[in-house]
């Protein structure tokens, strides 16, 4: 499909919705819309999903395709992706398996090891923990754990427990109740990300971002901070150590079943082997994120970097 047919498709970006992460979705969506404008589209509407007219204008708002700018539940899930599939609407990013396996990490985990990627050792849980309990985890996991809901993101609920006392309370902030929750050991050494682009066997790793911080972890109020507070490119790995954290990243966005982009990231032990904490099927989008500031660095600039997402969108459909 030629540039110009590309800019002459109306698009439809969705943000908002229902989320913890509601905030940031709305906040991507506007930077996305704001570069599709400047990129050359004739047409860019942002749409709030949350709003009680989403619906109708989505279905009669003569829309080529949708620009996916939300983040976790029912945004990145693969709620909305099921929407637009019965809508027969191109869409930006991942599909619905793909959204829904790398959402649920006990699920995405399983296809990482099967994959041959490094993951942390963890045990998954579906209700509040008894002092037994916890000492059996503690027993067979050690300390410090990474206690997170299997199915958020953005480090909404994630503590960093380093007492066996503070466990159940961990897993009751995971917001047990509602979610499964995923206790995981905490593996150390130095932090980095490593965004995927395109589609299928067209998928490429963008330049590694190393991740600095000043808390236990890149918490949700660390990842929103000015970028140039944390972000390191390229990370100060060695070569043999970036050339692996390349491979497992695409490898994850394929076994996956990834399209457009994904974020993987990882923690490099001491002996240099990068494990494998998540997969982003939807990175954030805002002038602070991670996959912006690596397709920067390499020289993909912000507005082009959405067109090629809208292209691969509508490049899923015409195969």
């Amino acid at each position: 499909m030629s540039s110009q047919n590309i800019l002459s498709k109306n698009v439809a970006v969705l943000s908002g919705g229902w989320s913890d992460e509601r905030e940031i979705s709305l906040q991507s969506g506007t930077a996305c819309a704001e570069a599709l404008q400047e990129a050359g589209f004739e047409r860019v509407e942002l749409l709030d999903v949350a709003a009680p007219d989403f619906i109708e204008k989505l279905t009669h708002g003569g829309y080529d395709v949708a620009f996916v700018a939300m983040h976790g539940r029912y945004g990145e899930d693969g709620c909305i992706q099921g929407l637009l599939e019965i809508l027969h609407m191109p869409y930006t990013f991942s599909g619905v398996l793909a959204s829904a396996t790398g959402t649920q990490k006990d699920a995405a985990k399983r296809v990482y090891r099967e994959a041959g990627i490094p993951v942390p050792e963890g045990k998954v849980v579906d209700h509040e923990l008894s002092a037994e309990e916890a000492d059996h985890i503690v027993y067979e996991l050690g300390l410090p754990l990474f206690v997170k809901p299997a199915s958020n993101g953005s480090s909404y609920g994630i503590t960093r427990v380093t007492k066996e006392e503070d466990l159940a309370q961990a897993v009751i902030t995971a917001d047990v109740a509602i979610n499964k929750v995923l206790i995981e050991q905490c593996v150390e050494g130095m932090e980095i990300t490593v965004p995927v682009i395109g589609n299928d066997e067209d998928a490429q790793a963008l330049p590694i971002i190393e991740i600095v911080t000043g808390s236990d972890f890149y918490d949700s109020k660390v990842k929103y901070e000015p970028s140039e507070l944390h972000h390191v490119i390229p990370a100060r790995i060695d070569e043999t150590t970036a050339k692996l954290a390349r491979k497992y990243a695409v490898k994850a966005h394929r076994a996956l079943g990834c399209r457009g982009t994904s974020r993987s990231d990882f923690i490099v032990q001491s002996d240099g082997v990068p494990v494998l904490l998540e997969t982003n099927t939807i990175p954030g989008m805002t002038k602070s994120s991670l996959l912006p500031d690596a397709a920067r660095h390499a020289g993909i600039e912000f507005p082009e970097l959405c067109r090629r997402f809208v292209e691969m969108a509508l490049g899923e459909v015409s195969d």
